[in-house]
């Protein structure tokens, strides 16, 4: 005899129902996150998602969201805009900065770590998220940086 024939019909409804509610609680608590205060996804992705508090930011490129201008100046000037975009993606999820659990950092040449590193420290000021600096050959555009993050909601 299989598991199947063993379990009752009230067991087997049970397990089906658990499941079922389940899934239906992780998808139905997804909250899809976009700000004018950023630059509008390009692709097939969110500026962020939203999960049992925890904000997901996808990878914020250095592009002005009033003007669509690319950055493609100084590291610095890069990074600060990454950020800039990072941060209003925060705050419209309800968010901020200083809830930032982790960065991924992704760099198209690790000599640009300390530059990098001096704008991000400048930003973040006490607050030191984990963080991953990622060297990668190219990023879209010519970028030099590109940032994702999770953090938590504010209470």
């Amino acid at each position: 005899m299989g598991l199947r024939e063993a379990l009752t019909a009230s067991e087997q409804w049970f397990r089906i129902a658990a499941v079922d509610t389940r899934e239906t609680e992780v998808i139905g608590k997804m909250e899809a996150i976009l700000t004018e205060n950023a630059p509008k996804p390009a692709g097939h992705y969110s500026q962020a998602i939203v999960h049992h508090n925890t904000v997901y930011v996808s990878g914020q490129l250095p592009i002005d969201p009033k003007t669509g201008e690319k950055r493609t100046g100084p590291i610095e000037e890069q990074t600060e805009q990454a950020l800039s975009n990072l941060s209003e993606i925060l705050k419209a999820a309800g968010s901020s900065l200083s809830q930032v659990l982790k960065t991924t950092v992704y760099l198209s040449d690790i000599e640009l770590w300390s530059r990098v590193n001096a704008v991000y420290a400048r930003i973040f000021g006490e607050h030191r998220p984990a963080r991953s600096m990622v060297p990668t050959r190219n990023l879209h555009f010519g970028f030099q940086v590109e940032i994702e993050a999770m953090a938590t909601l504010e209470k």
